[in-house]
């Protein structure tokens, strides 16, 4: 309704909606009608004027640990304002990693953000000396300039540096989750065409 009421306003909802709008998007679930869940679904979307874009990436957004099954219960409705001011988006389904959900992001046009955030998985405050590194890092150089500019410089500093202990001391622990990762993909990639 609130859509509806606002035509000239820039809406998008996202999420895990639990609902497909049609068969095609729903693999491994027989005997189990979901019609009336559909069109309850497919209601809510028409009566709140909003469109769901095709998906790029992978079929589908939620894999059950069977292998099975599969379905495409994430993603992202927008309103005809938005898809008037950004006509080029598109949703992009990623690969999944040890969740059941696939990573899903709305790429609205080619605007560089900058550069990526720094990085830190929390398992690595377990290993032994990591605490008394970051601190010696950050204590060990000082640079002139206001607050925001030493901040980004210390944050630099510190992210190379993690970047090297990281690898030196759990042994290449992203590149073993890349490897996972990628099988995982892989194993989704041929569920979604051949049962396994």
């Amino acid at each position: 309704m609130h859509v509806r009421n606002n035509s000239d306003v820039c809406i998008w909802v996202c999420g895990d909606f639990n609902f497909v709008q049609s068969l095609d998007e729903r693999k491994g679930r027989s005997g189990v009608s979901r019609q009336p869940e559909m069109e309850v679904f497919n209601k809510f979307i028409h009566d709140s004027f909003l469109i769901d874009l095709p998906i790029c990436g992978s079929l589908f957004t939620w894999y059950k640990g069977d292998e099975k099954s599969m379905s495409r219960l994430d993603q992202f409705l927008l309103s005809d304002k938005w898809c008037e001011l950004w006509p080029h988006c598109i949703q992009v389904a990623y690969q999944r990693g040890l969740s059941d959900h696939v990573p899903m992001m709305l790429h609205v046009d080619e605007t560089n953000w900058g550069p990526r955030p720094l990085q830190m998985l929390k398992c690595w405050s377990d290993l032994p000396g990591y605490v008394k590194f970051v601190r010696e890092k950050w204590e060990s150089v000082n640079y002139e300039g206001w607050g925001s500019f030493v901040l980004q410089q210390k944050l630099k500093m510190i992210k190379a540096s993690l970047k090297e202990w990281h690898f030196q001391h759990v042994q290449n622990l992203d590149g073993r989750m890349k490897d996972l990762k990628d099988q995982i993909f892989v194993l989704d990639t041929k569920a979604e065409t051949i049962v396994l």
